[in-house]
């Protein structure tokens, strides 16, 4: 079984949390944005399929 030779740095350890941490706030941003842009009608690249309701409106 493989087993690592030395022990991590403190300093390694919290640049790794540090750096995955930042990630997720990165993508929570965008996914934030998207979320924004899609309930004020303005994405232009997001495609999502038409509610049920807007079905049943068309057909009437």
């Amino acid at each position: 079984m493989a087993v690592p030779k030395k022990k991590t740095s403190k300093t390694k350890r919290d640049q790794r949390k540090a750096h995955w941490k930042r990630k997720a706030a990165i993508q929570a941003e965008k996914a934030l944005s998207i979320g924004k842009s899609i309930l004020t009608g303005q994405a232009k690249g997001f495609v999502y399929p038409p509610s049920e309701k807007q079905n049943e409106e068309d057909e009437e």
